[in-house]
């Protein structure tokens, strides 16, 4: 007994960690887990302050590596509409389907969402038990539905990235001989079944959506909107699909106050910020405190930079003639003298156009969920339900503002093919695409299609062991109850 608290102890001492409030939060771990300071008082926050700022903590992972840089990455440059760019030998991993255990970008990535997990565990477990009466029992249950949206918002993440994954919804107070049998699990989870993740976040999704508000100025905080749109998305990833449930919850965000922007372009000259179209958007104020840094790694012309547009990409704007998308989507300009890349000359050099105020200290947000993309979504749930004309409907309305003609498909396998194509090109650069093509089962034959600057296969070679992650080795290594994901 004595051997196994010793070892916990050394396991937990050897990770880094920050303090914050009355808890010290562990990372990167595993198992998400946070450590209350050791104290005769059981009760975690004393008053609404430190419960709002535990909050916001959480909220604010929402700008850290993971969210300003890495999610496009593994969203984009994994897919076929970016290639890595730059000079990071773990992205280079990512973009050519080869990962192994010991990327640094997969090791960091696990660590940044369970920590966050390990931030809203905290506060769902003990707000609660914070006497301040300031808090009234309303923000109480609208505290615990924000973080369950933000638990379910990583717990997603982990799952399409991952498949089965430890689940984690407790934190460690304290550790002693008394409690090792209670806390052991906690300390070293084996992975859990991608089914159950879902569950998880479907109800910690419920558990929002009943007391967020229904709308917000800042579209960074929780609404119903965004809620609703992630049950949409978690219905249709997880297998079985469940149409019925991704119409439904579909058209509880149309019918939420939400509309297009009238013209595409706008949504990304940053000068309409939390526009009626935007969903669920991270608010950035610039400047050294609040400043999008991650929007200088995929644009400018002081050094070679990430997330490099695919020709196989604009190729797909080339055959639509989709003009007003592609130049809203990339811009190409003169790098000569600075460096050079095999799949582009330098005299004609793809940048991201999304994101177009990438000074320091940007002040550029993210908008990570838009209403086009819940149309589509719909268009598709409709389509699978066998409803063509309606699923037409919503992709022409998509298409009208790009100013295209209305989709020629008339059959359902046509349809299926139109709705991927206008998602792709619609949602260019926003993270979408490498999941699309998995959660639809198209990714290995769209990747091993996908071609090159002169026309030519790539040749990545995806096979089904490639579709989800390895788990980190340094993972494996401090706990031996997980296991590796099959090819790795």
């Amino acid at each position: 007994m004595k051997r196994i608290i010793i070892l916990a102890i050394i396991i937990l001492g050897g990770i880094s960690f920050q303090s914050c409030t009355k808890f010290l939060d562990l990372k990167p771990t595993s198992q998400g887990i946070a450590i209350e300071n050791s104290s005769s008082d059981s009760v975690l926050y004393k008053n609404a302050e430190e419960v709002e700022a535990a909050l916001g903590g959480a909220y604010g992972d929402f700008k850290n590596e993971y969210y300003q840089l890495d999610y496009f990455v593994n969203g984009d440059a994994q897919s076929d509409d970016a290639y890595s760019g730059g000079d990071n030998p773990a992205n280079f991993q990512i973009d050519a389907l080869k990962l192994d255990a010991t990327n640094s970008n997969v090791s960091r990535d696990w660590g940044y969402l369970y920590s966050t997990i390990g931030k809203t565990n905290l506060v769902i477990n003990n707000v609660n038990s914070c006497p301040d009466p300031v808090l009234t029992p309303e923000r109480k249950k609208q505290i615990i539905g924000e973080a369950s949206f933000i638990r379910a918002f990583m717990y997603f993440q982990l799952v399409q990235l991952w498949g089965d994954v430890p689940l984690q919804l407790k934190e460690v107070k304290s550790i002693s001989s008394s409690n090792l049998a209670e806390i052991y699990p906690i300390l070293f989870p084996p992975r859990t079944a991608m089914a159950t993740i879902y569950k998880q976040i479907i109800a910690d999704l419920e558990t929002a959506v009943a007391v967020v508000p229904a709308t917000a100025v800042n579209k960074g905080y929780v609404t119903r909107g965004a809620v609703n749109s992630m049950l949409a998305y978690v219905y249709a990833t997880q297998s079985p699909h469940d149409w019925g449930k991704v119409s439904q919850y579909c058209d509880a965000v149309i019918s939420g106050g939400y509309s297009l922007m009238p013209e595409f372009n706008d949504l990304w000259n940053n000068q309409n910020k939390n526009s009626a179209e935007s969903i669920f958007e991270i608010n950035y104020t610039g400047g050294i405190t609040d400043g999008n840094w991650g929007v200088t790694i995929f644009r400018g012309l002081d050094w070679k930079k990430f997330n490099l547009p695919a020709n196989d990409l604009t190729k797909a704007f080339d055959d639509e003639q989709d003009t007003l998308r592609k130049n809203a989507s990339i811009i190409f300009l003169d790098v000569t003298g600075k460096w050079s890349d095999p799949n582009w000359p330098q005299t004609h050099y793809p940048f991201i156009n999304k994101y177009r105020n990438f000074t320091t200290g940007s002040d550029q947000n993210y908008i990570f969920i838009r209403l086009a993309d819940i149309l589509l979504l719909k268009a598709e749930a409709l389509n699978e339900l066998n409803d063509l004309s309606g699923a037409a409907a919503l992709v022409n309305q998509i298409r009208s503002r790009a100013k295209l003609q209305n989709t020629p498909a008339t059959t359902q396998d046509a349809m299926r093919l139109a709705i991927e194509k206008e998602r792709r090109l619609e949602l260019a650069y926003e993270a979408h695409r490498w999941f699309d093509l998995k959660r639809t089962g198209r990714a290995i034959e769209v990747m091993n299609n996908a071609v090159g600057p002169d026309g030519k296969k790539i040749g990545y070679n995806l096979t089904p062991n490639r579709l989800f992650w390895p788990i980190p080795q340094a993972e494996l290594d401090k706990n031996s109850k997980l296991v590796q994901n099959p090819g790795y």
